[in-house]
């Protein structure tokens, strides 16, 4: 097929020509971008979070009245939890991700106040803390009963030392990215030196955010009282809904001059925080799907219509030995050249975008990638679209399109 015929033809329809290439490079700037932006809201949503989500329910209580003896309570309230049926762990955290809540300290390498630290998401959690939450040792060891220190102490007065600390993997990277952090003394938390005594694979953020920021975290061995942490229990999941209900009734027999403050799943909670990344993934589809939608109909249209003004020259072309097949390729290659050029300014297009998102919304750049991968998009939406008026075009019998 002669390329120069056709560059002919489409510069006697200028404007029509212009506006298919002006909408096929606006379709390619927003969808390259959105689909960035809607395969990064997937890969939140689904980060796992390296504890027990699906075995995971949490409980904070609230006194009535002025306790003075909390810790008494908490183990009568302990003890209770773990006699229900389908409880295989009970520990109380001052946080848990997916809430309310955010308690951040900077660890650093050395004790100068001074030197520059990473700051790092806390988890407070007792006695069998991370067995409960599913957390999975990659390096060194649990704490030791000796190590856990006092909740109420450690707020109130000064001097309290954290002896040991577990971090997660990513937060053992970014401290000691030249070797193993176990062993590693760390200062920030406490008074003086924390020893690192293990690392775990994963442990998200209460407040997961970016991809690498998500998995910064620690554990202290810090007991709390029910007045300053919630109860975390891991349950055999298939009766999840059941033994919160029970765990409910259990707190409230165990210490009646109590209200239950908040009740939930892990699992739901994590659905609830990602909420606004779902209606923010539909709603980009949604503008993708219209985007192509009104270019395709842009397309249909369009070449509709050229089909209509150039029947002479169809049945021209036709009683000079022209095959059906030579006439659908003539309109595929007209659109592949308006696509062509609407492509070329879209990934510009994109790529200007990309980088008003990044300077303006702090975002990560577009990757290469999606460029190529939007090209040929909307290279095979083109040819689907003039697909249907190129078969009319070629099914013209030469005499009917010469009398017309």
């Amino acid at each position: 097929m002669e390329l120069m015929p056709i560059l002919a033809t489409l510069k006697r329809h200028k404007t029509a020509a212009g506006l298919i290439v002006l909408q096929v490079a606006l379709t390619c700037t927003i969808v390259c971008n959105a689909l960035f932006l809607i395969s990064q809201r997937i890969d939140r949503i689904q980060e796992p979070s390296g504890m027990a989500d699906e075995e995971l329910v949490t409980l904070r209580m609230a006194g009535l009245t002025p306790d003075e003896n909390p810790n008494a309570q908490t183990a009568v309230d302990i003890a209770a939890l773990r006699r229900l049926p389908g409880v295989k762990g009970v520990t109380l955290v001052n946080q848990v991700p997916y809430g309310p809540q955010f308690s951040v300290s900077g660890l650093r390498r050395t004790d100068d106040e001074k030197a520059q630290g990473v700051g790092v998401p806390e988890y407070r959690a007792g006695q069998g803390g991370l067995q409960t939450l599913g957390l999975r040792l990659v390096e060194g060891r649990d704490f030791t009963p000796e190590e856990f220190r006092d909740g109420k102490a450690y707020d109130e007065q000064d001097g309290i030392n954290i002896p040991a600390l577990v971090l997660s993997r990513v937060t053992a990277r970014r401290l000691f990215p030249e070797g193993s952090a176990v062993g590693q003394k760390v200062w920030g938390v406490g008074s003086g030196p924390s020893v690192v005594v293990g690392v775990v694979d994963r442990m998200i953020s209460p407040h997961p955010g970016g991809v690498d920021e998500e998995q910064l975290a620690m554990i202290l061995p810090i007991e709390l009282n029910f007045q300053r942490g919630e109860y975390v229990l891991r349950v055999e999941a298939e009766r999840r809904d059941a033994v919160l209900k029970s765990a409910i009734a259990a707190l409230e027999q165990a210490g009646p001059q109590r209200i239950l403050r908040s009740s939930s799943t892990w699992a739901d909670a994590r659905s609830r925080y990602y909420a606004q990344d779902r209606s923010m993934i539909g709603l980009l589809v949604g503008v993708c799907v219209a985007l192509l939608v009104v270019t395709a109909f842009g397309i249909v249209g369009l070449a509709s219509f050229w089909v209509q003004q150039r029947t002479r020259m169809i049945g021209t072309r036709r009683a000079l030995g022209a095959t059906r097949g030579q006439i659908l390729r003539y309109f595929q290659t007209e659109n592949f050249v308006l696509s062509s050029a609407g492509i070329v300014l879209g990934m510009l297009g994109a790529a200007a975008l990309s980088s008003v998102l990044v300077h303006q919304y702090e975002l990560p750049g577009l990757p290469w990638h999606y460029l190529p991968a939007g090209a040929v998009a909307l290279w095979a939406l083109g040819q689907l679209a003039v697909l249907g008026p190129a078969r009319r075009a070629a099914a013209l019998p030469p005499v009917a399109a010469l009398r017309s």
